[in-house]
């Protein structure tokens, strides 16, 4: 094989991993096991299945855009503030020709501008930057699967998975901030794991060189992920739940990394440094927030952009902006806190993964389905294989995860925990209003909870050494995968029609609701 290894992770297959001898001088075989990464990002099969997976989300998501004319349920909010804010900077009160109240950064809204510019203020141009957010989010879930997996097979599958879910889909194809927040989110947590990968990589090259680890590494990654976050955060504050449980992440990385090295201390000795860069993540995070609100900073016309002025305030430069910009996040805060009013589609965090109560985002009931009775919907529901999938495979990940002490097992189970569990606290605290698509920022790892099991049914518990071949366990696991697929891939196809408002007769769109009143 080219004098290339070949490892397969913990319950996982994986692929080339490091094109190198199995030792080095002066550092034991194990350290450089425990501290390996994946270096063959260039391997042409695992590219050349992500642009495959890529082409396939593309050509769900771009063709008939436009066929729904006028806008989708929350589309007469967003695609609208974002036309207003490229005639003034800032979102805009037809009505009172003044400033609108908000409550809701402007990162998402300026990302919908930026169709609107070039396609203009119609269907076409709010909808085509949530179709690519949403192809982004595959080709990026496709690379991190990769990563986590060191498969091909895998990694195609978890991109396969989200390129057939009706709820992404529905997401790619409306014009919503959520699809924005989900590919941020995720991007984010893209970057956390490539400084893992990056801050090994340098500490088992300085054993190699010198016989030392040297703890002075510059963590570019982290870094990048900082400004990562700080773009989800202009999307929607909702962004911030997944902070500390990232920043666990980071923290619980680089000091597993520091113990395979043999750091005396592991924790300690790199405590200073794991600081001093998570406050200069933050940092950047803050600055790239701020950034989102430019064109409230450069006019004077946003709502609140001079609150303290008009009460009699003082109003130093810079200072007095930023004291304004508190106070409206004071106010948009209390909004979002006393928002409990009843609405027909509003659902607990307990029924998401139970598809309990998906959101009907058009309806209507035309003719010319040659039957005596016709319907046509944008139904925001999961791919239900798929989605009833996910309570399973989350038990499965916390079991291998403990039984193989699996650190990708919990870099997966961490995300889903930050993107539900706030939720549930919202909803016992306050009895918040609230919808099944809060659950996007999750899904992608929702979805490699499932990769996961799929990938540990595969592998036997002790692994595939180089030379073994292909075990009776592999191929069953192989069929297993390719049956689960499939299946999924044939509901997708059962549902494609109320994912896309396609016109049906009464009795097939009736069909479809499985869970009856529930669905309607």
């Amino acid at each position: 094989m080219n004098g290339r290894r070949h490892h397969y992770d913990r319950g996982v297959t994986t692929a080339t991993l490091e094109n190198e001898p199995a030792t080095k001088p002066g550092v034991p075989d194990i350290v450089r096991r425990r501290l390996r990464t994946l270096d063959d990002w260039l391997n042409p099969y695992s590219w050349l299945v992500t642009g495959l997976i890529v082409v396939i989300a593309a050509l769900l998501r771009f063709p008939g855009l436009t066929d729904r004319k006028g806008y989708i349920f929350d589309e007469v909010y967003y695609p609208t503030d974002a036309w207003d804010m490229l005639q003034h900077g800032v979102e805009w009160d037809e009505k009172t020709n003044g400033p609108a109240y908000v409550v809701h950064p402007p990162l998402g809204k300026w990302l919908i501008a930026a169709g609107e510019a070039v396609f203009g203020n119609n269907e076409l141009g709010w909808r085509v930057p949530t179709a690519v957010a949403g192809t982004l989010m595959i080709l990026i879930l496709v690379r991190v699967a990769y990563r986590l997996f060191h498969s091909v097979l895998l990694a195609g599958t978890a991109g396969l998975l989200m390129a057939l879910d009706g709820f992404q889909l529905v997401l790619s194809r409306t014009s919503l901030l959520d699809i924005f927040l989900g590919l941020f989110v995720l991007a984010t947590f893209a970057a956390l794991v490539l400084d893992r990968d990056h801050y090994r990589r340098r500490l088992r090259r300085s054993l190699e060189a010198t016989g030392e680890a040297n703890l002075r590494i510059v963590p570019w990654w982290l870094l990048v992920s900082g400004v990562l976050f700080g773009l989800a955060c202009g999307v929607k504050w909702s962004a911030l739940f997944f902070l500390p449980f990232f920043g666990g992440l980071a923290v619980v990385w680089r000091w597993q990394a520091r113990r395979s090295a043999g750091v005396a201390r592991p924790i300690m000795s790199g405590l200073p440094g794991d600081i001093g860069w998570g406050i200069a993540s933050v940092v950047l995070t803050v600055v790239f927030y701020l950034a989102t609100w430019t064109g409230w900073f450069v006019t004077d016309t946003g709502y609140f952009r001079h609150y303290r002025e008009a009460n009699g305030l003082s109003e130093p430069p810079v200072l007095g902006a930023l004291l304004n910009l508190w106070h409206y996040h004071q106010e948009a805060y209390g909004f979002h806190s006393g928002l409990t009013s009843s609405h027909p589609y509003q659902s607990w965090p307990w029924q998401w993964l139970l598809l309990g109560r998906p959101v009907a985002f058009d309806w209507g009931t035309p003719s010319g389905c040659g039957a005596p009775s016709c319907a046509k919907e944008i139904l925001l529901l999961g791919t239900p294989i798929l989605w009833w999938s996910f309570l399973p495979a989350l038990a499965g990940l916390v079991f291998f995860g403990l039984a193989r002490r699996d650190w990708r097992a919990w870099a997966i189970f961490v995300p889903v925990v930050a993107g539900l569990l706030p939720w549930f606290y919202y909803a016992v605290k306050d009895s918040r209003t609230m919808f099944v698509f809060y659950v996007m920022p999750a899904l992608p790892f929702l979805i490699l909870a499932v990769v996961y099991v799929l990938g540990a049914i595969m592998t036997p518990p002790e692994g595939v050494t180089q030379g073994q071949g292909r075990t009776d366990r592999q191929l069953v696991g192989a069929v297993v995968v390719g049956a689960y697929v499939a299946l999924v891939a044939l509901c997708f196809a059962y549902f494609f029609p109320i994912f896309v408002n396609h016109t049906i007769p009464y009795e097939d769109w009736s069909a479809r609701m499985w869970l009856g009143s529930r669905w309607i």
